[in-house]
């Protein structure tokens, strides 16, 4: 049986280096790389945080998603930047697209990341270490920013092995390297092991990953109920999960608004949801699909996040009926405080069309086909000139005014 062979392809500081690219493209003459400096929001429209910074700025004790005033409190000479999500989107497709010329089997964990199956191609590819230093030498000379890529027997290893040094970095993580390089760690640098999960693993007196991959399965099971099992594999580098290319089509639809100041107005708040489902499901219905699922997503002034979602009584894309269930998950779960983020998320898609009576109301099917007419009429208008440009009259029921109409911050 062949050796399974997988590598994870990291960018080194994505956002900052692919700032520092286009800027220097454009003639500026540091590289910020090398300077102490910020990729942040606009402190004035209340997205005035860290989301990236640079080496140099790290070492002041610059972290991510302080604000940039405590920022520029521990270094007054910090250069801030603005994000560029169209650049960061160009330079991640044309990275994927070069990647695959190694392997068709590419699956991108996130805009600045991706896994490659490279199993089966040691015909073509005799060493994976020296094809690996060629990957990344070529990145660097190609696009002019660096990466660090993982070798290891599964996606779970090779992701670990991505992270041991950076930046500019190859390492391996192999089965006979499991407890020389894994097993020193800390617990909380196991992948998927969070915040709260090492707390109560510090609990029980497991602060390394060896402790972890050599406690008893009674006391984990005890503490950690079903996750135990997934635990103990991972400290012992067991994964057996795909790589998989994404399709075209997704397997979720999500809208998210960073709002301009902190809202407490429900109103308002649901003004916001209401433009969020028109959009997700107008997308959904372009697809052609579905869902079952919806979630609301909330972010606090305190940059806390958290969510709820509930299932349709039967999968959906109406409008109406996606916005009536996000009423009521914002209404059981919204827990009074300041929000700057909220959205919505739709999930669980099928491509089948069960009978559907509207959701939320007892009124025949002859009316929903109606309505679905109706629906899709609108949606060749709006996909034609833009989001939102024609809202059905029936669902302008927000008091009594037009909630899609006021002009948004999106993020």
């Amino acid at each position: 049986m062949k050796e399974r062979i997988v590598f994870h392809i990291d960018v080194n500081n994505a956002f900052l280096s692919w700032t520092a690219t286009l800027l220097l493209k454009q003639g500026y003459k540091q590289d910020i790389r090398k300077i102490p400096s910020i990729i942040c929001g606009d402190e004035k429209e209340r997205r005035g945080i860290v989301l990236a910074k640079s080496p140099i700025a790290k070492k002041f004790g610059i972290v991510t998603a302080e604000t940039i005033y405590s920022a520029k409190k521990k270094c007054p000479s910090l250069q801030t930047f603005p994000p560029n999500y169209e650049w960061y989107s160009k330079n991640s497709k044309a990275l994927f697209k070069y990647l695959s010329q190694y392997s068709p089997n590419l699956e991108q964990f996130s805009i600045d990341e991706c896994f490659m199956e490279m199993t089966g191609t040691s015909y073509l590819y005799k060493d994976y270490q020296e094809l690996a230093y060629k990957i990344k030498e070529e990145v660097k000379e190609k696009f002019g920013f660096t990466v660090n890529i993982g070798i290891a027997n599964n996606k779970l290893c090779a992701k670990m092995a991505s992270d041991f040094e950076k930046p500019d970095k190859i390492h391996t993580l192999f089965k006979n390297e499991i407890e020389t390089k894994l097993w020193p760690l800390d617990v909380g640098d196991l992948f998927m092991v969070g915040k709260k999960t090492k707390e109560q693993l510090n609990k029980i007196n497991i602060y390394t990953i060896k402790d972890l991959a050599l406690a008893s399965d009674n006391l984990l099971e005890k503490h950690f109920k079903n996750q135990a099992k997934h635990l103990k594999e991972a400290a012992w580098g067991i994964d057996n999960s795909k790589v998989e290319p994404r399709s075209n089509k997704r397997d979720s639809i999500s809208t998210t608004e960073t709002l301009n100041h902190d809202y407490t107005d429900e109103t308002k708040l649901k003004e916001i949801l209401f433009r969020q489902a028109d959009e997700v499901s107008r997308q959904l219905r372009n697809q052609g699909e579905y869902a079952s699922t919806v979630a609301v997503i909330f972010k606090n002034n305190q940059f806390i996040n958290y969510s709820a979602q509930a299932k349709l009584p039967l999968p959906s894309n109406n409008t109406k009926d996606i916005y009536m269930l996000a009423i009521k998950i914002f209404d059981e779960n919204y827990k009074k405080d300041p929000i700057r983020l909220i959205g919505i998320r739709l999930s669980g898609f099928t491509n089948k069309k069960e009978e559907q009576i509207s959701l939320f109301s007892e009124e025949q099917s002859t009316e929903t086909v109606e309505n679905d007419e109706f629906q899709r009429t609108i949606d060749k208008i709006n996909n034609k000139f833009g989001k939102s440009i024609v809202s059905p009259a029936s669902l302008k029921f927000i008091n009594n005014s037009n909630p899609g109409r006021k002009k948004l911050n999106k993020s």
